[in-house]
């Protein structure tokens, strides 16, 4: 298994697997993100990295950031998944433990000491990765809002 930053000859598998974790969003904002993000406009994600197997098919992808802050966390450049994808056949399979160590890599790269990440709350799945995989729980915030 190889893990890779993202490049334009792989838009299509990225699109597949984007619109599979974050099916809220339709495919064309999957499109103009991903478009924007090769195209080097785009301010997040900071960085895209792709694992694949040894005949080069896609197995996940995480996107990562650097942000100001985030929760529980001292510093003011924290390393931040955005998303983290593993394709439903190569999962406890070691992909996503193989993407988060060159996430953290990454991380370390850019001068981050931290590393975060969030998931809903009643994602147990997500919730059991992320414990594996050495992160806390840094606590759960409930948002609110309210039409002006």
């Amino acid at each position: 298994m190889l893990v890779r930053p993202v490049g334009p000859s792989d838009t299509e598998a990225w699109l597949r697997m984007r619109c599979a974790l974050w099916p809220e969003g339709s495919e064309a904002e999957h499109r103009t993100e991903i478009a924007a993000f090769l195209g080097r406009s785009a301010r997040e994600p900071a960085a895209v990295l792709l694992a694949e197997d040894d005949a080069g098919r896609p197995l996940g992808f995480v996107e990562l950031s650097i942000r100001p802050c985030a929760e529980g966390c001292r510093t003011n450049r924290v390393a931040y998944l955005e998303g983290w994808y593993v394709v439903p056949d190569a999962r406890r399979r070691g992909v996503g433990r193989s993407l988060v160590g060159a996430a953290e890599r990454w991380a370390r790269a850019q001068g981050c000491t931290e590393f975060a990440s969030d998931t809903q709350p009643d994602n147990e799945v997500s919730i059991a990765a992320h414990q594996a995989l050495g992160f806390g729980d840094a606590g759960l915030v409930r948002c609110f809002k309210k039409e002006l």
